[in-house]
């Protein structure tokens, strides 16, 4: 058993590089990973020198899903205690949706980096992530249906906002899969790319959000995530009086003046 931690952190150039490190389990999921997922969030909200996350894995997989529930399932088979492994399933479910919560609401951009397949819990992750990036030999699904469960760590609610109820029933109810070009056709990825550049297109436009202005991504976080869950006027409301602080902001100033610089110089 390797005693190197099941996520990998490391620093570059504002970015904090999160990588999943079980490739011999095809990176399934722990409590081990889940715990240092769930500092690196609160270090990328509390270290203002980082300005990005970049969640990636190691090995042939993106993520298998979660390694706990197989445990639970076959320590339940062996003592007959179902009440027990329930219960500890929604112990881990309660823990991995606080953290996957807390990377929606964590204002400064997550961006996470697919190959191969992303399965399950792997999925679940990504989906609270702000951008998704795949290889072009990316693929994705929800198996749990193949043996009588939901994606329930806000799985089902997370695909169904994103790509419609249309693709959610094929990916949930059907248990099909799907590859990056159709995970990009229906919205679940951003960009697709060629695996032989993927790691350095996406370290790439890990740097480009770096450069970008913190406090208006983080503004456009908050208020996009509110306008999705609200109506019409309530959602122009939001927009304003989000626009409204960041005019106060000494940087909208700067940033105006050095945008119509670059204008100017064009000319």
């Amino acid at each position: 058993m390797s005693d190197e931690p099941h996520l990998l952190v490391r620093e570059e150039d504002g970015v904090l590089v999160c990588t999943m490190n079980r490739p011999a389990k095809l990176n399934a999921l722990t409590t081990d990973l889940f715990d240092r997922l769930g500092a690196a969030v609160l270090r990328l909200r509390d270290e203002p020198h980082l300005k990005v996350m970049l969640l990636n894995s190691t090995g042939r997989y993106f993520c298998s899903g979660i390694d706990q529930f197989e445990d639970v399932t076959q320590k339940a088979d062996a003592t007959g205690d179902t009440a027990t492994a329930v219960r500890e399933m929604h112990r881990l479910q309660r823990n991995m949706q606080y953290i996957l919560d807390e990377m929606e609401h964590v204002e400064k951009p997550i961006v996470v980096a697919h190959h191969a397949m992303c399965m399950g819990g792997g999925l679940e992750i990504s989906l609270s992530c702000d951008f998704r990036l795949a290889s072009e030999n990316a693929e994705y699904a929800f198996p749990e249906g193949k043996f009588g469960s939901l994606p329930a760590s806000n799985g089902v609610s997370r695909l169904t906002r994103y790509c419609g109820a249309h693709w959610a029933r094929w990916m949930i109810m059907a248990n099909k899969p799907i590859d990056a070009q159709r995970a990009l056709q229906i919205g679940l990825v951003h960009e697709v790319w060629p695996e032989e550049v993927f790691e350095a297109e996406v370290m790439d436009f890990c740097r480009h959000l770096t450069r970008q202005n913190p406090e208006q991504m983080g503004a456009a976080k908050i208020a996009i995530e509110l306008c999705e869950e609200v109506g019409r006027d309530s959602a122009r409301h939001i927009e304003r009086m989000a626009n409204s602080a960041l005019f106060l902001n000494p940087d909208y100033a700067a940033g105006r003046v050095e945008y119509l610089k670059g204008i100017g110089s064009k000319k």
